[in-house]
């Protein structure tokens, strides 16, 4: 965990195997914000003069550092992916800049340029959540002291919605699913806002449509709704509230508050579960849940039996953590070396290693027709393929029969049609030769008699 001071230029690294303080770093000046990305590999900080420094967290490399708006930087936040930093300031404008361009070694002595940037907030942006997705398919929700809450499209980096509420808005939180969000307003209210309506078609039936996307004039005003159902998805907190969070599963919203207690609500019912005194009197800054560390339980060893006073606590390693540098150093980066913690191989991870051949077996397991056998079970693609293959050379065969049958038949026909022709061509002749002859004995006769 990385916890930053704001009357001090320092940094507090903690670890959940130790109470104690694991690392102080000092920085180059006081920051008024900073964020992690998801595998914890750089740190994003911003100071009051809206400035950015960007480090790599194992080897405490800084990256870059440039001058990104004119006032404070109240918010950081880098996408799920890690892909983007987004930043929101004091001088009411946000900005979307891409990591690997402010790493690339290539654009060092150039000023970074943002891959976008938003002003259609008039007062200072106070909270951004990004949504689900990869960058730049993804959306962002950006909150507001000028009463507003702001949905953004960074894919074709244009403003989809507008939210306007009656009090300015401190912190949001948005579900998992993109179904719904939170926004929290100072004076300790809590409004549920969701993106889907319900409404009926021409036919009468019941439908789901979704509630924005028509351009930056689309403006959803909170207090034009009906007061029975703006009621019923009101929480009021009681105290000013400074921070917000989802819970892993979607069904808890957990609201950290000025008075230093946070509460638990159900999403459903909007009823209060539990709440947690344990920081009375001091303001919450910052709230996030997670799948619980396994070192995190100090009294238990890993061994999931009670720690002895003679038993010997599993060790798990602590990622490395390297105090950051000052200012920008060219030779460090090109000679650096980054430790990283490879996984440990056990019995169990080869015993949920999937094989190629398991895969193929399984595979004709399931493609099987139905009603086969435990024998057709074990038939593989490639005998089916052989079979296939001998069938398809038989048909050749019989085919090949056919046709010699036909040709037979063909020519036997054809010679005794031609041999039934020359003999009638033959009969004619025969028939002519007799009529000649016949007809010049008759002129003989015909010469005698006259003589």
């Amino acid at each position: 965990m990385l916890a930053v001071q704001p009357d001090k230029s320092i940094m507090n690294v903690y670890n959940f195997q130790k109470d104690q303080l694991a690392l102080k770093i000092v920085l180059p000046e006081k920051l008024t914000a900073i964020a992690v990305d998801s595998r914890g590999n750089y740190c994003a900080g911003g100071t009051s003069q809206g400035r950015i420094y960007l480090w790599e967290i194992p080897s405490g490399i800084m990256y870059n550092a440039w001058d990104a708006h004119y006032r404070q930087i109240n918010v950081l936040r880098f996408s799920h992916d890690g892909a983007a930093l987004i930043a929101g300031s004091e001088d009411s404008g946000m900005s979307v800049w891409s990591v690997s361009r402010l790493m690339d070694d290539d654009l060092q002595n150039e000023l970074p340029t943002a891959y976008c940037t938003f002003t259609d907030h008039t007062l200072p942006v106070t909270d951004i959540v990004c949504g689900v997705g990869s960058f730049p398919s993804c959306w962002i929700l950006t909150a507001s002291i000028d009463h507003s809450v702001k949905l953004w499209d960074l894919a074709s980096k244009s403003q989809l919605s507008t939210f306007q509420f009656p009090k300015p808005i401190s912190c949001l939180a948005w579900d998992p699913t993109e179904r719904l969000f939170f926004a929290a307003s100072p004076d300790g209210s809590i409004h549920q806002v969701n993106l889907f309506r319900q409404r009926e078609d021409k036919f009468g039936h019941a439908t789901m449509e979704a509630v924005g996307g028509a351009g930056a004039n689309d403006i959803i005003r909170i207090n034009d709704e009906d007061p029975q159902a703006a009621k019923r998805r009101l929480i009021s907190a009681g105290d000013a509230v400074t921070t917000m969070t989802i819970s892993l599963t979607g069904s808890l919203l957990l609201a950290g508050t000025a008075g230093g207690l946070v509460h638990t609500y159900d999403i459903a019912s909007h009823q209060l579960l539990r709440t947690l005194a344990a920081h009375k009197g001091l303001a919450i800054a910052h709230l996030a849940t997670m799948l619980r560390p396994p070192d995190l339980v100090g009294h238990i060893s890993l061994t999931l039996c009670a720690a002895g006073p003679g038993t010997e606590r599993e060790s798990i390693p602590v990622r490395p953590v390297v105090p950051f540098q000052r200012m920008r150093d060219p030779k460090t980066r090109e000679v650096h070396e980054v430790a990283m913690l490879l996984p440990v191989r056990d019995e169990m991870q080869a015993f949920v290693h999937y094989s190629r051949a398991e895969l193929l077996q399984d595979h004709a397991f399931f493609v099987q027709p139905e009603g086969s056998d435990k024998a057709a079970t074990g038939v593989s693609l490639q005998s089916r393929v052989a079979e296939l293959e001998g069938e398809v050379a038989k048909l050749r065969e019989q085919l090949g029969k056919a046709k010699g049958i036909n040709d037979v038949m063909w020519d036997t026909v054809v010679q005794r049609l031609v041999a039934e022709a020359k003999d009638k061509e033959k009969g004619q002749d025969k028939k002519t030769s007799d009529g000649d002859v016949e007809m010049e004995e008759n002129m003989r006769r015909r010469k005698r008699g006259r003589t």
